[in-house]
């Protein structure tokens, strides 16, 4: 039986259960911790050395500077296309219209932070200290300037650089093994997730989980599928067979960060994206490329604004949409980052900050969803770029052949 099959299974055979034991699927946790940590374990590592590898092996420094670019202005126009979904629908279905919720604390618009405290934060003083914090973004920061420096001095820092690529050779063989144990967290999770959160809990909030439950299938359906059809002229459909491993994975650790190294394993393995741009594109969108982020965190916004009756005027949308996009680069890619950040959305339109405890009853279904968006997003983006710089291998993206993690690992040993 393949992988995603056994994800599949397990994700229904988790929801059974947790119908069923209900608050004793605790019991089941910390299987899913388990499996939580040892995903965790890989993620530091394997983003530092495949993103060094992947620039300090770019022969073409213009190719490495192009697909930068391209990258970055595919994730910002996909962010913007999130947060101007978000309003439409939510301004359609008047969210919590109906519920005429009432605070008794005045709140204000808060300065949201300015942009250089952002581009400051994410420059290391001390790599070290950004290993050891699990700090994405800065990692990525330091793996990028780390690949550029070894692609500049080439043949001195050969040692160098052959030490960083057997790390990423030994990252991503773990990767598989520990994908292999996947169902059995998968399960464990779904089934606490469920015995935990059951449908009494989410009565309150049920319109708008379903309203963002929709609204992500619809963005996915526009956004995503059009960009496949119409720009990189993919047939949508092997794009979701080839990436439902990641996405089982995502649905169970609702972490973008924990899902990276299956959504490469996918996108190489699977999507046929050779493996130095899957390496490069991906882990620079687990930080830069929340669509589901952005997504929900409009929505959530305008629902509890409407459900207090505060009236937003255009102003104040724009003001929203900036906290937004600076709140989805700072999202911590763990599960619940988005209900805390959320906080810097509610406080810079002036939002009360207690309509997030509404949200909150229902984050870990919600962040099933935009964990899902969030790296189907990131996968989308890279294989438009690598259909642009012909680093795509359609006849694997079409499944007229299959290649194995292990069986790409041999042949870049021996290339």
């Amino acid at each position: 039986m393949k992988l995603w099959l056994k994800i599949v299974l397990a994700i229904v055979c988790g929801v059974i259960t947790g119908l069923i034991l209900g608050p004793k699927a605790s019991y089941l946790k910390p299987i899913g911790t388990l499996f939580l940590n040892l995903l965790h374990m890989v993620i530091v590592p394997l983003i530092f050395a495949s993103m060094t590898c992947a620039i300090a092996n770019t022969t073409n420094r213009k190719q490495l500077g192009r697909v930068g670019i391209t990258t970055c202005v595919l994730y910002a126009i996909t962010t913007l296309l999130a947060i101007g979904f978000g309003f439409v629908f939510s301004s359609w279905l008047e969210l919590g219209k109906d519920l005429h919720f009432t605070t008794t604390v005045a709140m204000q618009a808060k300065e949201i932070p300015p942009f250089s405290d952002l581009l400051l934060s994410i420059v290391p003083k001390n790599p070290i200290q950004s290993f050891a914090d699990g700090n994405i973004l800065q990692i990525i920061i330091f793996a990028i300037f780390l690949g550029v420096c070894i692609n500049l001095v080439r043949e001195k820092a050969a040692p160098l650089l052959h030490v960083i690529e057997a790390l990423s050779q030994v990252m991503f063989r773990m990767t598989s093994l520990i994908m292999s144990l996947s169902p059995f967290g998968v399960f464990a999770l779904m089934a606490w997730a469920v015995g935990s959160f059951g449908a009494h809990v989410l009565l309150p909030v049920f319109e708008f989980l379903i309203s963002y439950y929709a609204a992500s299938l619809i963005f996915c359906a526009v956004v995503y599928c059009g960009i496949l059809f119409f720009l990189a002229r993919l047939s949508p459909l092997p794009f979701f067979a080839g990436m439902t491993e990641a996405i089982g994975t995502a649905v169970s650790t609702c972490s973008s960060a924990a899902s990276l190294a299956a959504n490469i394993q996918c996108a190489t393995s699977k999507l046929g994206i050779s493996k130095n741009l899957a390496s490069f594109v991906l882990p620079l969108g687990c930080s830069l490329n929340m669509n589901g982020s952005a997504l929900f965190q409009v929505m959530g916004a305008l629902f509890i604004a409407q459900a207090y009756g505060i009236e937003l005027h255009m102003q104040q949308l724009i003001v929203l949409a900036t906290s937004v996009i600076l709140a989805t680069l700072g999202t911590a890619s763990i599960p619940g980052g988005g209900i805390i950040m959320l906080s810097i959305v509610f406080a810079s339109v002036g939002i009360p900050l207690e309509g997030i405890a509404i949200l909150a009853s229902i984050d870990r279904l919600r962040d099933m969803a935009t964990t899902t968006l969030n790296i189907t997003g990131d996968t989308v983006c890279a294989i438009l770029v690598a259909k642009q710089e012909g680093e795509l291998d359609e006849a694997l993206y079409y499944g007229q052949k299959e290649l194995s993690i292990e069986q790409s690992l041999i042949t870049e040993q021996h290339s």
